[in-house]
């Protein structure tokens, strides 16, 4: 009987350590969604290069879609510019080396000097690649 009770203790523990450790991971997710949100604001390019992956799809909820190198250069640019983005209701959910976070964004833009207002729903994909999370796929759409 105390065998099993040690065993069954033992168990928990290392179930709680991988719970721990999805939350550290999911945290460090979450860490670099608002890097993301960040870099879309103040359209830095270095920033946004860093936190968005060589392979990136970028959809939008027209149904738009660009790679890297066209979804960075459009916010450099001010093409797609963000003045500001608010996030809601984001859940993050780590399998691995991928992420799947899915959130509400709701923000003002200035696209081509044309204000405007968004809200969507967005789902992202992450990549963990060279030890940082990096941005692989995002969708949009309208809600």
């Amino acid at each position: 009987m105390t065998k099993k009770v040690v065993a069954l203790l033992g168990l928990c523990m290392m179930l709680s350590l991988l719970v721990q450790a999805q939350s550290k991971e999911e945290k460090k997710v979450a860490a670099a969604v608002e890097k993301l949100k960040q870099a879309m604001i103040s359209g830095e390019r270095k920033d946004l290069e860093a936190v968005t992956s060589n392979s990136l799809s970028y959809g939008h909820s027209s149904g738009k879609l660009e790679d890297k190198a066209a979804f960075v250069q459009a916010i450099v640019s001010g093409q797609s510019d963000f003045i500001s983005i608010d996030l809601a209701n984001q859940t993050v959910q780590v399998t691995g080396k991928t992420a799947i976070v899915r959130h509400q964004l709701s923000g003002q833009t200035n696209d081509s000097d044309k204000p405007g207002t968004v809200k969507l729903g967005v789902l992202l994909v992450w990549a963990k690649e060279g030890g940082d999370w990096r941005l692989l796929a995002r969708q949009a759409y309208k809600l």
